[in-house]
């Protein structure tokens, strides 16, 4: 059975493999790619990376709070769909959904898109009431869907998507690849990302400025705004301003067992490999799809403004104290700094605000 490392190998002998398509392979291969394995990467113990599903379901209670004020402004349609893209185990569709109350709660339709194995099997069990009572259905990612009013989300999708890093070098661009002997950084010819990333350089370039790049951005931004007539768009994930981005110098993350680091060709397959995401491009994509108001902010700040913390507050009073803490314990990961709150932010964009 040939494996990966294999198929890299054989790849490499047509010359240098581009970073972005190394981390596809890795990714994305139908038979040996690291979301294509049977046994899921999340949690804890024994596991690669935890996300803010698995502290706790605080994040999912804000998003039912979000989405009630997004179905009242929208005038109440049932049904109020809830797309998620890249939606795992089905967790924060579990959460939201046990997070819904009265008249939003009947017209509440959560979508989970995930193609997965894993994923799929893991929602199958965490979403299966709501399955049963047809509240929430799962959905293949090349399944055609009629435009909905309600809401895109998701969580960590964008920074999965196979991102090229490239670096200016104080005369040049370069690109990053793997060579016969390793990475390597290689003269590029000029591109649609080098012309935007010295458009966006806020006073000039220096030696070591760059940022990545996903091709496949406009594609899946397209083809997500497709699937809503009206509504909010929000997504959660780590990333920045082009500028930011740029002066960061900000390359591939690759986790695994918990630890991070930036050698994303070793154990290709074997770890997950994530891109910061270009939030200023993101928000010139969905402005292009007929969004409005695209705007991004910190989690914390963005929970501090949408989460009810004075219902929080009361609701716990009457928890067990070991209960209690976990909850209060989740909020301060989602809040303060150097934590979730601090490392991940929000953008929202609406499509055809009334």
């Amino acid at each position: 059975m040939t494996t990966l490392a294999e198929l890299v190998q054989a790849r490499l002998r047509s010359g240098p493999l581009p970073a972005a398509e190394a981390m596809a392979l890795a990714l994305y291969h139908p038979e040996h790619g690291y979301y294509r394995r049977q046994s899921g990467p999340w949690g804890f113990s024994g596991a690669d990376y935890y996300t803010a599903l698995d502290l706790g379901p605080l994040l999912g209670e804000a998003l039912a709070v979000r989405f009630t004020q997004a179905w009242e402004r929208l005038g109440r349609p049932d049904p109020f769909v809830v797309l998620e893209p890249g939606a795992g185990r089905g967790w924060l569709g579990r959460d939201l959904l046990q997070a819904a109350r009265g008249d939003f709660a009947g017209a509440l339709r959560y979508l989970h898109r995930d193609d997965n194995p894993a994923a799929a099997m893991a929602a199958r069990e965490a979403l299966a009431p709501f399955l049963a009572q047809g509240r929430a259905r799962l959905v293949a990612q090349d399944e055609p869907l009629e435009p909905f009013a309600g809401a895109v989300l998701s969580n960590e999708l964008f920074d999965a998507l196979p991102a090229q890093p490239w670096r200016w070098d104080g005369e040049r661009w370069l690109f990053e690849a793997l060579g016969d002997e390793g990475q390597v950084w290689l003269p590029g010819a000029p591109c649609e990302a080098t012309d935007w990333f010295t458009r966006q350089a806020e006073g000039g370039l220096e030696s070591g400025d760059g940022a990545p790049w996903c091709e496949a951005l406009p594609s899946l931004v397209a083809d997500l705004s497709g699937c809503l007539s009206r509504g909010l768009f929000l997504t959660i994930d780590y990333g920045d301003t082009t500028p930011r981005l740029i002066d960061k110098g900000a390359d591939l993350r690759r986790f695994k067992a918990h630890q991070v680091d930036g050698q994303w060709w070793q154990a290709m397959g074997e770890a997950d490999l994530t891109a910061d995401v270009d939030f200023t491009r993101l928000a010139r994509h969905l402005e292009a799809s007929g969004f409005q108001d695209a705007a991004h902010q910190s989690l914390s700040r963005w929970i501090r403004a949408h989460a009810p913390l004075a219902r929080w507050e009361d609701e716990w009073q009457s928890m067990e104290e070991a209960e209690r803490r976990k909850r209060m314990e989740n909020l301060l990961q989602l809040t303060l700094p150097s934590m979730m709150g601090d490392r991940f932010r929000v953008m929202e964009a609406w499509k055809s605000r009334d």
